[in-house]
């Protein structure tokens, strides 16, 4: 399993969960990275906190998600 940090509700840094998730296998066209280390960045802190609301639950670490 991987691990993931993830946020249920807005708050302060007592909302953040270390969580166990499932990566599944990629499709067609697509890879499968391994971040070893993942950046957090302003934006993570406005959504963890509501600033930037975002739909719950959520992940944090947005600069090593590939859209």
């Amino acid at each position: 399993m991987t691990m993931a940090v993830r946020i249920a509700a807005t708050g302060g840094p007592e909302v953040m969960e270390l969580v166990e998730v499932e990566v599944t296998a990629p499709g067609p066209g697509m890879v499968t990275l391994e971040n070893r280390a993942i950046g957090l960045n302003f934006i993570d802190t406005y959504h963890r906190s509501g600033l930037y609301p975002v739909a719950l639950p959520s992940g944090l670490g947005l600069e090593g998600r590939a859209s």
